[in-house]
This record gives structure tokens, C-alpha cells and sequence, in this order.
């Protein structure tokens, strides 16, 4: 029996760091292949109309959200970090616990998402030139970063325009603006965590079961 659950503990550590890599070598190398060879607010077409690669980058949270001024940048960053740590423990507990494996991933898939971001918000600020609206930035430059360490900024790309029409005019307030539905520009690791919290709130039964 304990070796049984000695095989099932080291199983379930390789689906994590199998996990967070993964996560966290897709996340990065789509951000740094936009970061270094899109300009600000450019954009290119993927499939038809409703899934885009739009360069945007944001000083705050997921989906383009901000937390503002430089005290709310470091605040957020440090935040990141605490709960990153208290994730890594939630995991060790779980796989003592002989949690089932699909809460493990699932709780992996957030680490790394959150590490992903924490990736942007210290480093790239030092590793990457600024990136405009007419030119597109260089990694490790000669005259060094666009920002002091904690101050960098997430790079977004995801963009999934699905609905993108007008308000009908009869409908009071609304009628005859725009309608855009999905809207926020996102990266990796934010549907990383996003697909971790939503699929344990709505399977938590079975999970926690």
C-alpha cells in the first residue's frame, strides 16, 4: 500500500513540473517572439475573423486590468510572488493528502500562470528595450532595459474578437453603438489560471470529493 502511494506521490510531482514547464515554455516564447518582432498595437490575423495576435502590453493584472501607480505594480508583483508560494505548499499538501491527480494539474495550471506573469512584471523591464507604435523591441539592449526590476510590464496577445456588430437601434441606451464580444487581449498564462479556477469551481464536487 505505501508503495503503491509512493508510485502515485512521484506521478503526480512529474504532472506538476510537467505542468508549470509546459505552461510556462509556451507562455514565454510566445511572449518574447511578440515582444520582439511586433510593434505596439500591431496585429495579425490567425483564423477568419475572431482570433487575432494583438500586441498589447498592461502594468497590472490579468485581462488588461490594472492596479495603479508604482506602488500598485510592486504591490501586485509581491503579491504574485506570496501566493506563488502558498500554491507550491497547497500542492505538496495535496499530493501528501492523495488528492485525486485532475485537482493537482488543475492547481499546477495556476502556478504557472501566476509565475508566468511574475516573469513579465520582474524581468522584462530589464531584458527588453520599450516597445512603441512604430518600433519593435530588442532583447537585451546595449542601453538597457525600459524599466527597473518589479516594474515591468505583462505582455498580451490572445485576441478573440467573436462578436464585433452594433447595438440594434431600438434598444434604449445601447442601440446603435458597438457591440464586441470577446473584448479583453490576454496571454497564456491568464488562461492558464483562468481554466484552473473555473474548472475547480465548477467540478469542485467531484474534485474535492
Amino acid at each position: 500500500m505505501e508503495l503503491h502511494e509512493s508510485r502515485k506521490s512521484k506521478r503526480q510531482a512529474l504532472f506538476v513540473l510537467l505542468t508549470v514547464f509546459t505552461v510556462l515554455f509556451l507562455d514565454q516564447w510566445l511572449k518574447f517572439h511578440i515582444k520582439t518582432n511586433f510593434s505596439l498595437g500591431q496585429s495579425k490575423t490567425i483564423f477568419n475573423d475572431w482570433f487575432e495576435l494583438h500586441f498589447t502590453e498592461n502594468p497590472g493584472m490579468a485581462f488588461g486590468l490594472e492596479l495603479g501607480g508604482k506602488w500598485g505594480k510592486i504591490i501586485l508583483t509581491s503579491f504574485r510572488i506570496i501566493a506563488s508560494v502558498i500554491i507550491v505548499y497547497y500542492i505538496k499538501n495535496l499530493i501528501k493528502e492523495g488528492a485525486k491527480t485532475a485537482m493537482i494539474i488543475l492547481v499546477s495550471l495556476i502556478l504557472a500562470g501566476a509565475l508566468g506573469n511574475i516573469i513579465d512584471s520582474l524581468f522584462y523591464g530589464q531584458f527588453f528595450s520599450a516597445s512603441s507604435h512604430y518600433q519593435v523591441a530588442s532583447f537585451m539592449p546595449n542601453e538597457g532595459g525600459y524599466a527597473p526590476l518589479f516594474m515591468g510590464k505583462v505582455v498580451d496577445m490572445l485576441y478573440f474578437p467573436l462578436v464585433d456588430t452594433f447595438w440594434p437601434d431600438w434598444i434604449p441606451y445601447f442601440g446603435g453603438s458597438r457591440l464586441q464580444f470577446f473584448r479583453p487581449v490576454f496571454n497564456i498564462a491568464d488562461a492558464a489560471i483562468s481554466i484552473g479556477v473555473f474548472t475547480i469551481i465548477a467540478f469542485r464536487k467531484k474534485l474535492f470529493g
